[in-house]
């Protein structure tokens, strides 16, 4: 267990404990060393904090935000859950299977061709899809505001990822979460960025229990100039909605993991990725986990130090990630 100065108290007295709150989510989830991973790489330490084993589905990470946003949804009396994304979007299928555990509708906006095992599972679990087409992911957001208004007090708008000071709420206790787990603080902490609230939360959490250590951001899908900005103002936000302390501005390092584009991995990430299932059995998906993972293998084999490497889940896509490349 860690034993952190003036650290908050990831229970009943935390700061989030007083807001509405719907829990989906095992957790804590485990802290993992990967011994067998760290003797194929000639590496060590790596820790893995395993979101994908959350326990909810098959929604990894994205049950942290749900559990806020739920709660304020039904602390409101909505009746209706409204958001979206891409047809690959592992938040849809999650947000999905969080309405209906919560006794609420879910209406999904979703871009693209709306085909894939993702919303096939969301609307499984009763959703209705709201197609736009196109390419323009921006377009969600403002579709997802515009279907909730129309709603009235019965909808509750959330843009994708559910990313907002309240949603980041969800990986603030996450941090708190693996504070207590943790025996020494770590180099680095390595987790993916999409719309950068599960980075976000987590720099207020670091913040609000008094952990100092570096975050490295892994960008999937927007240049990290551009993330950077937006995950710096999610997390002052959030901890101004705690009333926690404000993060550094400096507390995290973005690096740009695009690579052949959004939701496709590089042959070395394939690669990695595939090292990850043979020696400890992690699953990785193309749109986050693969990318993220390679660059903490990197992080790794650069400098000494224990890394914590958070994998974030995200099942349907990852068989994919397996065998291509595969004879």
């Amino acid at each position: 267990m860690s034993h952190l100065a003036g650290a908050v108290s990831p229970t009943a007295d935390a700061p989030w404990s007083a807001l509405p709150r719907v829990r989906l989510g095992l957790l804590p989830t485990p802290l993992m060393r990967a011994a067998r991973l760290e003797a194929a790489l000639g590496c060590g330490p790596l820790l893995v904090k395993r979101d994908d084993l959350i326990g909810f589905g098959v929604a990894g990470n994205k049950a942290r935000p749900l559990e806020f946003l739920l709660g304020a949804a039904r602390a409101r009396g909505a009746e209706v859950l409204v958001t979206g994304g891409g047809p690959g979007s592992n938040f849809c299928a999650a947000a999905a299977l969080a309405a209906r555990s919560a006794g609420m509708a879910c209406e999904l906006v979703v871009w693209g061709e709306p085909t894939s095992p993702n919303l096939a599972l969301a609307v499984a679990a009763g959703a209705t899809l709201r197609p736009i087409g196109g390419s323009r992911r921006e377009e969600v957001d403002r579709q997802v505001a515009a279907r909730a208004a129309e709603l009235g007090s019965r909808g509750f708008g959330v843009p994708r990822g559910g990313s907002t000071p309240l949603g980041a709420v969800g990986f603030a206790a996450a941090a708190a979460e693996l504070a207590g787990q943790l025996a020494a603080p770590p180099s680095v902490i390595v987790l993916p960025v999409g719309s950068g609230g599960s980075v976000a939360g987590l720099l207020a959490g670091l913040a609000a229990v008094g952990l100092d250590v570096p975050v490295l951001g892994v960008s999937v899908s927007r240049p990290p100039e551009e993330i950077g900005a937006r995950v710096r103002a999610l997390a002052v936000d959030c901890a101004a909605l705690l009333g926690t302390p404000r993060p550094r501005p400096d507390a995290c390092t973005l690096v740009d993991a695009r690579g052949p584009g959004f939701g496709i991995a590089s042959e070395l990430e394939r690669d990695r990725a595939r090292l990850a299932l043979h020696t400890e059995g992690l699953l990785l998906d193309e749109t986050y986990g693969a990318e993220a993972f390679s660059v903490a293998v990197d992080r790794l084999t650069d400098r000494p130090g224990t890394v914590v490497w958070w994998h974030t889940g995200g099942v349907l896509p990852a068989v994919g990630t397996m065998m291509k490349g595969r004879a």
